[in-house]
């Protein structure tokens, strides 16, 4: 057996830089005293001096007046509803992408979409893939199915317990129903379904959660459905959990992929050839013959999924818009299409996890209620079109980027526009 030359290089790298005994005694436990930091959630004027006094010398006057600028400071409060110990506010470069022309269920019209991101030529192809498909005719939208989960766990002694409990559940499902559903007044439960393994069961509690993304508001109405399975059901468990770990929540699963946690949407567009010509600069055939390769190697690395880079679009969009950024890392999975029609090109996505609101979070915050505003998705009714719109701008980046490799254009587009610009 060889060790490979690239890790004893890095180990003489380390040793050359580091003294063993030194770094025996730095990295000991230490018992040097210290003050509790303790998490203030009324925000005020004062509670802004006080942590910025916290920081003391790690931080300049000119990075308090960066993050606790004037505008944000005139109304503190205003954030008390999303953050503990706050500080300041961090200003993002926004761009906007369009008029996206998207002929859907839900989201009909011309739209500006607002993209927050630090990358440069992210908006820029975005914008790209907005144009081509607009030139098409616009995108197709469809929202197919909704359902945020929770999964809480529960723990017997026995494989036994676990069939008994499952059998009382089902009895009791309405009851269930009544104690989740009277925590919110949007969320509705639609469905529980028990997955046992052996002396554990999960529950896969789905419900709809109206326009709000509805993480919170799944977890009250859950929680309140475990009290009253813990306070009536009669046979004996050791102990439950909220969450068992098995939704997917904020993270890739099959699950997710499968049967979807938050709002299932697909979208697609037919570029005809001379759109894909004069607009993206390459070819169908190009495209399609790039698209192979990419399926090929999301296939042999074993991706949730197959598609470019669902994530770029999705943070963008959901940092502009209010969104829980966290929740990128399952929404981003699903699948891209590209298929010959005759001379033309069909593409599509398919997204099953795409979790959004247009009420609730981070929405209603300054910046973000005017992502909100541009887009006119701001409030009640709108959460169904704006998850037809993040899927329609991640389809919009797959056109680009797939287009931009196939025509050998990515890497001069990236040092144009980010290294040279």
């Amino acid at each position: 057996m060889t060790i490979p030359s690239h890790i004893i290089e890095m180990m003489k790298k380390l040793r050359g830089r580091f003294d063993v005994e030194p770094i025996k005694q730095q990295m000991l436990p230490s018992d040097a005293e210290f003050t509790t930091l303790r998490p203030v959630r009324r925000a005020s004027a004062a509670s802004v001096d006080k942590y910025w006094n916290r920081l003391g010398n790690t931080a300049s006057a000119e990075d308090r007046v960066a993050l606790a600028d004037p505008l944000t400071m005139a109304e503190p409060d205003r954030y008390s509803a999303n953050i503990e110990n706050f500080i300041g506010t961090v200003k993002m470069p926004v761009g906007i992408i369009g008029p996206l022309r998207l002929n859907g269920l839900n989201a009909h019209g011309d739209f500006h979409v607002p993209m927050a991101t630090t990358e440069a030529a992210l908006v820029a192809s975005y914008a790209r893939g907005a144009y081509a498909a607009t030139k098409a005719g616009g995108i197709s939208t469809a929202l197919l199915y909704e359902g945020v989960i929770r999964t809480p766990a529960f723990v017997f002694d026995t494989l036994l317990d676990s069939g008994l409990f499952v059998e009382w559940v089902v009895r009791e499902i309405e009851a269930l129903k009544a104690a989740a559903e009277g925590t919110t007044n949007h969320g509705k439960l639609v469905s529980v379904e028990p997955v046992v393994d052996n002396n554990v069961v999960f529950l896969i509690c789905r419900y709809t959660t109206g326009d709000a993304a509805g993480q919170n508001m799944v977890t009250i109405a859950t929680n309140a459905l475990c009290e009253d399975i813990a306070a009536r059901c009669p046979v004996q468990m050791k102990s439950w959990y909220i969450e068992g770990n098995f939704s997917g929540d904020k993270k890739a699963s099959f699950l997710g992929l499968v049967t979807g946690r938050g709002r299932k949407v697909s979208a697609s567009v037919t570029l005809p050839a001379e759109v894909v010509q004069s607009t993206l600069g390459t070819t169908v055939q190009a495209m399609l013959d790039y698209g192979q390769i990419a399926n090929l190697g999301s296939h042999l690395s074993g991706q949730l999924g197959a598609q470019a880079h669902f994530a770029n679009g999705l943070a963008a969009l959901y940092i502009a818009t209010g969104q829980d950024a966290a929740c990128v890392a399952e929404s981003a999975m699903g699948i891209t299409r590209m298929e010959p029609r005759g001379d033309d090109l069909f593409c599509s996505v398919t997204m099953p996890n795409i979790l959004v609101g247009s009420v609730g979070g981070g929405t209603s915050l300054p910046s973000q209620s005017a992502g909100l505003n541009i887009l006119g998705l701001k409030g009640a009714g709108n959460g169904a079109a704006l998850a037809e719109v993040a899927a329609a701008t991640c389809l919009c980046g797959e056109i680009s980027i797939v287009a931009a490799i196939a025509a050998g254009h990515f890497t001069r587009a990236h040092e144009n526009l980010a290294r040279h610009r």
